[in-house]
């Protein structure tokens, strides 16, 4: 299917600053991000991922129940394990399961919302979250590894890109 591929192929994409930074930069926090660290980001990242795929077991996802685990934003090699365990999944992804989306967007009501939705669904909308803390991972990244040298589509929608692409294209 071609949806975990390109999860996949985020996940990758990833994976290779995860891999190129320093330990102290993975962790250093961001003055331009609120002060927060590609380490956190990556973190969050993951989390959206395993909390979906350990919601295929029992048909809910609730992203807000994530583990906010701080070794993952803190050690770069658990967090490429993180990541390989992850692509194992989606190699294996059952067929487009049934799930049904618990969330609360109220601030001031713990009343948690039920919304139908589908593996594929939530595939996809990992891969959107995916993208857009990539590219605060590319302003991060900028600000403390500049040494870190990222594809020019790294944190950017596909949708986006093909847009770009067609601008040329005229």
């Amino acid at each position: 299917m071609k949806l975990t591929e390109a999860c996949k192929e985020i996940l990758k994409q990833l994976d290779s600053v995860i891999n190129s930074i320093k330990d102290e930069d993975f962790a250093k926090p961001i003055p331009s991000l609120n002060n927060s660290t590609i380490g956190q980001h990556v973190r969050h990242t993951l989390e959206f991922f395993t909390c979906l795929i350990s919601s295929c077991k029992n048909g809910a996802v609730n992203y807000d129940k994530r583990d906010h685990d701080a070794v993952i934003e803190q050690d770069r090699t658990v967090a490429e394990a993180v990541i390989a365990d992850i692509i194992n999944f989606l190699d294996d992804a059952p067929s487009n399961i049934q799930l049904t989306l618990v969330a609360n967007y109220n601030l001031y009501d713990e009343e948690n919302t039920a919304i139908e939705t589908n593996l594929y669904r939530e595939l996809a909308y990992n891969i959107e979250h995916a993208i857009h803390h990539m590219a605060l991972i590319k302003v991060g990244l900028k600000e403390i590894a500049s040494y870190i040298s990222l594809p020019s589509n790294f944190g950017v929608a596909v949708s986006t890109i093909k847009f770009q692409q067609a601008q040329v294209a005229k």
